[in-house]
């Protein structure tokens, strides 16, 4: 593994990884997520999921690419309970909540902040009016297990990004008619990660319409409000935006957020045919954008459903992929284990190197824990364009090498357990387990509490 110093100056995209917490588990909570619904009530292994993503970001690390790790969230939240109700010692709570309404422990319990694409927006400054890097936490309003991370969220990263050079936003008022998922429904295409870029939001619906419902199966997250607010919020200039509405077919075939169904990184947009709603009209819009940075030519990569279905693409998250752009200009496709599994996702990235579309090479990473709960690799971490100077002020302590990797992966090993129920959320004995976890994992860090 490349050391911390190794990485190029200028600017430059950092991955910053959600550490899988101690109570990963399979309670189905997501509404519209396929492989959530699908794993219900099965046994998890936080401890192969954990150390399932610390791989991932060491192999991220070795490529010569920014990497740092995200904690996890403590879990239960257990002021969160409270506010519902449940009252007495910690352990009363527990066991009050699972007694009477173990979906709202299950909540409290979510290790879901993992997936940290959902985590925020950001702006580098490079777009922004006032040149600071611009987050907007989100506040994931359409889920009650998701909606208990955005003020551990925002405190985060205010830690994770201090001083002058950046701008911390609150999250956006809760409520459908400004759902806002973060960066999973967010695009930004530019010609390196320092120059001026068209940032593209993509929304599912939108919440003050008086219109029906755009969908049949599932409800849509994403609302064009809160994408034009986020847009305002970070000061980025209207000619370099554009706001594009997913497909509702592909939302009715569980692609519940857009990184399900698209990817770009720099000068590339690689998508499924069923990605957005009017495609075509979509496409030529995003191109025209594009071309006016005057940045080069855009290479959109765009898969039928002849190659790869829509349902295919879900199970595989095939465009949940990372695209990464390499310090010898090259860029990796990192997909999951799953598409080198599936006979037609397999083949068509096999042949993606040699098409001359900008993808340079494929790799493939595991991460099963992550993928039966719906979070493929791109679900995992959360991208943050910087300049030398404004990685700078990022905690050593969370950049990743080789010795971080080693003493999180022996932290893991002794904390978590290798298996957990969604009944095992009662056992108060995992109250104190976890709490034990993350008060080491804060030393290891060098957060604090």
């Amino acid at each position: 593994m490349k050391a911390r110093e190794g990485i190029r100056a200028g600017s430059f995209e950092a991955n910053f990884d959600g550490l899988v917490g101690p109570t990963h588990n399979y309670a189905g909570l997501a509404h519209g997520n396929v492989a959530s619904q699908a794993n219900k009530r099965r046994p998890a292994n936080p401890r192969d999921a954990a150390l399932q993503g610390l791989e991932k970001m060491r192999r991220v690390a070795a490529l010569g690419v920014a990497q740092a790790v995200l904690p996890p969230q403590r879990r239960p939240d257990l002021q969160w309970l409270r506010k519902l109700g449940f009252s007495g010692t910690d352990a009363e709570v527990i066991t009050k909540a699972a007694k009477a309404d173990p979906v709202l422990l299950a909540a409290g319990y979510s290790a879901s902040a993992m997936w940290t694409a959902n985590a925020a927006t950001v702006s580098p400054s490079a777009d922004s009016a006032d040149g600071k890097v611009h987050f907007t936490p989100a506040n994931l309003s359409s889920q009650i297990h998701r909606s208990v991370e955005p003020p551990h969220t925002s405190a985060l990263l205010k830690r994770l990004f201090p001083g002058p050079a950046f701008a911390h936003h609150d999250p956006l008022p809760p409520g459908r008619q400004f759902g806002d998922e973060g960066a999973a429904n967010h695009i930004r295409l530019a010609g390196s990660h320092g120059d001026p870029g068209l940032q593209i939001f993509v929304y599912g619906h939108e919440g003050l319409s008086t219109g029906g419902r755009v969908t049949r199966r599932f409800l849509p997250r994403q609302s064009l409000e809160a994408s034009k607010a986020v847009a305002r919020l970070h000061g980025l200039d209207p000619d370099r935006v554009l706001f594009v509405a997913q497909n509702p077919a592909a939302i009715d075939a569980g692609v519940f957020h857009n990184d399900v169904i698209s990817v770009g990184n720099g000068n590339v947009l690689f998508c499924h045919e069923a990605a957005f709603q009017d495609q075509a009209a979509a496409l030529k819009r995003i191109r025209a954008r594009y071309a006016a940075l005057g940045s080069g030519t855009l290479r959109v990569i765009e898969v039928k459903s002849r190659e790869v279905s829509l349902p295919a693409s879900v199970s595989t998250y095939l465009f949940n992929s990372q695209l990464l752009s390499l310090p010898d200009g090259g860029m990796l496709l990192l997909a999951a284990e799953e598409c080198r599994e599936h006979p037609a996702a397999r083949k068509y990235l096999e042949a993606l190197p040699g098409r001359g579309l900008g993808v340079t090479a494929v790799e493939f990473t595991d991460l099963r824990q992550s993928m039966r709960n719906g979070g493929g690799p791109a679900c995992l971490r959360l991208r943050v364009a910087l300049r030398a100077k404004e990685w700078a002020a990022v905690p050593a302590g969370v950049k990743m090498d080789e010795a971080l990797y080693v003493r999180l992966k022996a932290w893991v090993m002794k904390h978590y357990r290798d298996r957990l129920m969604p009944a095992d959320l009662a056992d108060t004995s995992l109250l104190k387990e976890s709490r034990i976890a993350m008060d080491a994992l804060d030393r290891i860090l060098g957060l604090g509490s």
